[in-house]
């Protein structure tokens, strides 16, 4: 696997960006007005990923343990951050609370990762930085699905939730099915992309090894690794955010607030 990796020119790269014009068209022919925002994630995802590159670069060739604490401390933060603007409807107690699940899930997931799985230095930037952000970002993106399932449920039914309160049912068995519902809306996804990986597709982080001259087995041993990794965590977070969050939804008399 000595085969040199072929460089991508600016230009060539360049090119890459006429690509969204498809997108913009197919957008425009399902009146789907949100070209704007096509183009703001474009940038903002190209600005982003090259500031990412070049503080990676600059931390792998200086490694040093409070780096990989450092960054790791803004993923969570932004991945915190990134939730609670989605979910306008979460209360001070629930914000902290998603805060504490991405913290326990994804930092507990990534240590035994990288020291039991991996068995390497758990602040070595390369394995604690890259696997970090692929658990933590999924984290966030199942922790967004679940809690939107959440409070479309819970406004849904909020008639069914007012008779069972007026007629005594315990707030946790109210909030049983809603939670489970939506635990299951987050899970799926991975699920899904576990089902056809191999087969199907091949997954990000197994193809960028495989392009960098890793073999293909060493590779998918990682990709495992990785996807079980995310799975877990994902279902961790979620599990936390909803089972605690739903309790601050009840206030000292026993009244549900309804999420806006």
């Amino acid at each position: 696997m000595n085969e040199q990796i072929a460089n991508v020119g600016l230009i060539s790269f360049g090119l890459t960006y006429l690509l969204l014009i498809i997108v913009a068209i197919i957008m425009r022919v399902n009146k789907v007005k949100h070209g704007k925002l096509l183009f703001v994630a474009s940038v903002r995802m190209t600005v982003q990923l090259i500031l990412a590159g070049y503080i990676l670069t600059y931390i792998i060739k200086n490694p040093a343990w409070y780096f990989s604490v450092l960054y790791i401390a803004a993923m969570i933060i932004f991945a915190t951050v990134r939730v609670i603007s989605k979910n306008k409807w979460l209360s001070k107690k629930f914000k902290w609370i998603i805060f504490g699940s991405i913290v326990f899930s994804g930092l507990s997931i990534l240590i035994f990762v990288l020291n039991v799985t991996i068995r390497v230095n758990m602040f070595n930037p390369r394995y604690a930085i890259t696997i970090g952000g692929m658990i933590i970002g999924n984290t966030m993106t199942g922790l967004n699905l679940a809690l939107k399932n959440f409070q479309e449920l819970i406004n849904d039914n909020e008639n069914m939730i007012e008779t069972l309160i007026n007629i005594g049912a315990e707030p946790t068995k109210i909030m049983k099915p809603f939670i489970d519902k939506s635990f299951e809306t987050a899970i799926l996804p991975t699920l899904n992309s576990m089902l056809g990986m191999g087969i199907i597709a091949l997954p990000g982080m197994m193809t960028g090894q495989i392009l960098s001259g890793t073999i293909p087995t060493t590779a998918i041993l990682y990709q495992i690794a990785i996807m079980i990794s995310i799975c877990t965590s994902n279902s961790i977070a979620v599990f936390i955010a909803l089972f605690v969050g739903s309790k601050t939804l009840w206030n000292k008399k026993s009244q549900f607030v309804f999420m806006r």
